[in-house]
């Protein structure tokens, strides 16, 4: 049997993957399909790319099937390579990016955490504070104490409205023996709690006079 140089003229082919040739014979007339198949690319373009199709007569073939196949094969080669570089490239930018997003973020935290709050700021954070501890108070059934902690209007302003309803809802729920005779727990919705510098008047924190004086 004649020895061929099929094989290493298939050799000399740059190309990765599988290779794959079917032939098809029809009387004297060949029909040689050639397709390139690469497993580790993983885009599903490639299934787009048809076969190579090369008809004639196996004298035609012998003389001209490697100069017809080798570069388009080498050309495929490339391709699918590219597509699979392109795949793994696009994979690695996703994943830069969201390190890269996360890192910010953190850095953006950093940055509000080692900024100094402004007056306003501290301001809500000490309302909030206080109002946090009017609420223990209220959930603890001591709505005297939780009244008496709101704090005055002149000191939030802003929260005028705000304090004052809170104020109305926690007297409404006073004992009615906690204010004096005929007085009812509407009748101090809007008496604002007593500060050091209303020492010198003789009333409790309610508004309620302090029956200890004058006697």
């Amino acid at each position: 049997m004649p020895v061929t140089n099929f094989f290493a003229h298939i050799a000399a082919i740059p190309f990765e993957g599988c290779l794959n040739i079917t032939v098809k014979k029809d009387g004297e007339q060949l029909t040689t399909s050639v397709l390139l198949q690469n497993d580790g690319c993983g885009d599903a373009a490639k299934s787009h790319i048809p076969p190579l199709i090369l008809k004639g007569s196996a004298k035609e073939l012998c003389e001209g099937f490697f100069d017809a196949v080798s570069a388009p094969v080498a050309e495929t080669s490339k391709l699918l390579v590219n597509m699979e570089q392109f795949l793994k490239g696009q994979e690695a930018a996703k994943k830069n990016a969201a390190m890269e997003k996360k890192k910010t973020e953190k850095m953006d935290k950093a940055d509000k955490s080692d900024k100094p709050a402004t007056p306003e700021e501290i301001k809500a954070m000490k309302y909030k504070g206080i109002m946090a501890e009017v609420d223990k108070l209220e959930a603890a059934g001591k709505y005297r104490e939780a009244w008496l902690k709101v704090p005055k209007t002149s000191e939030f302003p802003d929260k005028s409205e705000e304090m004052q309803k809170r104020r109305s809802n926690l007297s409404a729920q006073f004992s009615p023996d906690l204010f004096g005779a005929g007085q009812s727990a509407t009748d101090i919705t809007n008496v604002e709690p007593k500060t050091k510098q209303d020492a010198t008047d003789h009333t409790t924190a309610e508004g309620i006079p302090d029956e200890g004086q004058g006697q």
